[in-house]
């Protein structure tokens, strides 16, 4: 079966040294796969570390790779909208540009969406197969070794709790079939993702509003198990306390509760 060319969006900020290793990877995830008018879209918000002179050193003009600096008000859920409207292929990809989302698994997200019939792959970390901060299946056993994981890297031990407290929150709320709805990582046709779950979302919250809005469609969607890795450079864009983790989640629970009222 022909695989369908793809335009992967990675919105960034202060992302530089984590795109030297995944632009490259995700290029030879188009040579492999032989996707050859496939890009990618570097949606920046205002970046003030290297990552123009990192995507100038891969010669990004050359393979199919486009930086998008955006003047408009730093947004992730905007970053992300701009790429898919910039976009020239039908098909959509975004993931974090922060090494937590393995370009391994953005190959095995294409090969899932051209060969079997949904019209959208979420990449899971709590689906089956799927697993956090370097650990499979998070569990009872094994959050103790995502905690040591955690503990030595970039990211936080509060941020990878709350995470994980949040998302099962939400799923109550919505009664969602969805397990990871909070994943940001996923495929799709552009006609699927609808500025309205973008437009009005501060954070990450808009991926609720989305895997809503896809659910009450009823556009037919796979969760496909993959290990989110640890961040190895830069910092967290998460919170950097628990207070703060509080008021970042708020969205999230409001958007559920909008959503079910829906």
């Amino acid at each position: 079966m022909q695989l369908p060319n793809i335009s992967i969006i990675l919105p960034t900020f202060n992302e530089g040294e984590n795109l030297k290793q995944l632009v490259p990877e995700l290029l030879t995830v188009f040579r492999d796969l032989d996707l050859k008018d496939s890009e990618i879209i570097i949606s920046d918000d205002g970046s003030t570390d290297n990552t123009k002179d990192v995507l100038e050193k891969i010669d990004f003009k050359d393979n199919n790779v486009t930086l998008l600096e955006r003047s408009a008000k730093p947004s992730l859920p905007m970053s992300i909208y701009d790429g898919i409207c910039l976009a020239k292929n039908e098909v959509i990809m975004w993931l974090d540009a922060d090494g937590s989302m393995p370009a391994a698994t953005v190959k095995k997200m294409i090969q899932a969406y051209s060969t079997g019939n949904k019209n959208i792959i979420i990449a899971s970390r709590f689906a089956e197969g799927g697993g956090y901060k370097g650990v499979k299946e998070i569990g009872k056993t094994t959050i103790i070794d995502a905690i040591k994981n955690v503990k030595n890297s970039k990211d936080s031990v509060s941020g990878m709790l709350a995470s994980i407290i949040f998302n099962k929150l939400l799923i109550f709320l919505l009664s969602s079939p969805i397990k990871d709805i909070t994943s940001g990582f996923i495929i799709g046709e552009k006609k699927y993702f609808h500025k309205s779950y973008f437009e009005n979302s501060s954070y990450g919250e808009y991926f609720v509003y989305l895997s809503a809005g896809l659910i009450k469609e009823n556009i037919a969607i796979q969760e496909l198990g993959y290990i989110c890795e640890t961040r190895v450079h830069g910092e967290s864009k998460t919170a950097s306390s628990i207070f703060q983790l509080i008021m970042r989640g708020i969205p999230y629970i409001k958007a559920a509760i909008i959503c079910r009222i829906k």
